[in-house]
C-alpha cells in the first residue's frame, strides 16, 4: 500500500510541475489569455500573410483552428471545452447560435471600419443591425459547366439540369439545403419553403434528375471539375472561382429562377477570453487594403465596398461574382427552419442520396 501512495504522489508531482512548466513556458512566450487569439473558421478561408501582419501589428499570437461545417462549429462551441475568440458561421447558423445564447454582442464602437462595410449587406433579418455579426465575405450558389461538352444548354435556368443530355455529368454539392433548394428553385418555389407538398414535389423532381447525377461529393467537387471529370457542377460561387482559376473553359452562372445569397460573417463566441483581441481582429479585417488582400487569396466576394475599389478591374467587374442588383433581388438569404424543419430537409435529402445509390 505505502508503495502505491508513494507512486501516486511521484504521478501527482510529475503532473503537477508539467502543467506548471507549460504555463510558465506559454507566458513566457507572450501566449497567455490576454494576448492570445484563437480563430476558428473554415479551412483555407483567410490569406495566412494577413494573420502574420496582425501579429506584427498588435503583438497578439493568433491561433488558427478549423471546422468543415456550420454544425460541427457549434456543437463545438456550443460544448464550451475550448476557447474560441472568433469564428466565421453563416448567416442561418448565427440565427440559430443567438436563439442558443452562444455569442456574445459586439461593440461597434471599436469596429470604426465597419463604414466600409456596403449598406447592401448590413442588417439583414438573420442579424439585425449586425448585433452579433459582421459580414467577412458573400456569395451564390449556381452552376459551374464546360461549354465543350454541355452543346446548346446555357443553364440560364435550373430545368436544364434534367435535361437527357446530361446522363452521368453532374456533380452536387453534398448539402441539403443547397439540394433541396435547387429542387424548389426549380419549381418557383422559395428555398426556404415549409410546406409539406411542395417538399415532397421538389424531392419527387430531384429524384427524375438521378440518371443525370454523376456522384454526390464534397471539397474533391472542385478538382473533378476543374479535371473536367464531369461537365457540370452545382457549386458555391467562391469554389466556382477557384474552380475556373485552374480550367478557364468553365463558366459559371445563376439560373434566372434564383438560388441563394449566402453570407459569413464574424462573430464572438460566448467562449471568448479574449474579447478586446477579438474587436481588434474583426476591425483589422475590415480595413478595405486587408478585405481586398484577403478577396484575391480567398476568391470570394467581399462586401467591403471600399476594398472592391481596390481589387482588380477584371475581378471587381465580374458580374458572376459580384451580381447586379436585378439578379441579387432574386436571390434568398436561408432561413433558420429551426431544429425539426431542418431535420426533414436533411431526411429528404438523404432518401434522394439513397436514391441514387
Amino acid at each position: 500500500m505505502t508503495q502505491l501512495v508513494r507512486m501516486f504522489v511521484i504521478v501527482f508531482v510529475v503532473s503537477f510541475g508539467l502543467i506548471y512548466l507549460t504555463s510558465y513556458l506559454n507566458d513566457s512566450e507572450g501566449y497567455s489569455g490576454s494576448n492570445t487569439l484563437t480563430i476558428y473558421n473554415w479551412g483555407d478561408y483567410v490569406d495566412p500573410e494577413l494573420l502574420d501582419r496582425f501579429e506584427d501589428e498588435t503583438g497578439i499570437k493568433v491561433i488558427y483552428q478549423t471546422f468543415d461545417s456550420n454544425e460541427a462549429m457549434m456543437t463545438k462551441i456550443g460544448q464550451g471545452g475550448t476557447t474560441f475568440d472568433v469564428s466565421i458561421p453563416s448567416e442561418y447558423a448565427i440565427s440559430k447560435m443567438k436563439e442558443d445564447g452562444l455569442l456574445l454582442k459586439l461593440d461597434h464602437s471599436k469596429l470604426p471600419n465597419l463604414k466600409y462595410i456596403d449598406s447592401r449587406f448590413m442588417n439583414l433579418s438573420f442579424d439585425p443591425d449586425n448585433a452579433y455579426s459582421i459580414p467577412y465575405f458573400w456569395g451564390t450558389v449556381g452552376i459551374v459547366f464546360n461549354p465543350e461538352l454541355v452543346g446548346d444548354l446555357t443553364f440560364s435556368s435550373w430545368n436544364d439540369l434534367w435535361d437527357k443530355s446530361l446522363r452521368n455529368q453532374i456533380l452536387l454539392l453534398d448539402g441539403a439545403r443547397e439540394v433541396m433548394g435547387m429542387g424548389l428553385n426549380s419549381l418557383g418555389y422559395s428555398l426556404n419553403d415549409t410546406e409539406e407538398a411542395h417538399l415532397q414535389e421538389a424531392k419527387a423532381k430531384l429524384l427524375q434528375m438521378t440518371p443525370n447525377v454523376k456522384a454526390i461529393v464534397g471539397d474533391e467537387i472542385k478538382m473533378l471539375l476543374a479535371n473536367e471529370e464531369a461537365a457540370v457542377g452545382l457549386v458555391w460561387s467562391g469554389d466556382a472561382s477557384e474552380i475556373m482559376d485552374e480550367n478557364d473553359k468553365l463558366d459559371y452562372i445563376v439560373p434566372e429562377e434564383g438560388s441563394n445569397l449566402w453570407f459569413d460573417n464574424m462573430v464572438i463566441p460566448k467562449t471568448a477570453k479574449n474579447i478586446e483581441g477579438a474587436h481588434q481582429f474583426i476591425n483589422f479585417m475590415l480595413d478595405p487594403e486587408v478585405a481586398a488582400q484577403n478577396a484575391e487569396y480567398v476568391g470570394y466576394s467581399t462586401p467591403n465596398e471600399a476594398a472592391l475599389a481596390l481589387l482588380p478591374e477584371e475581378i471587381a467587374t465580374d458580374e458572376r461574382f459580384y451580381p447586379d442588383e436585378e439578379l441579387t433581388e432574386r436571390l434568398e438569404v436561408y432561413d433558420n427552419l429551426g431544429k425539426r424543419m431542418l431535420a426533414h430537409y436533411n431526411e429528404l435529402f438523404l432518401e434522394f442520396k439513397m436514391h441514387k445509390k
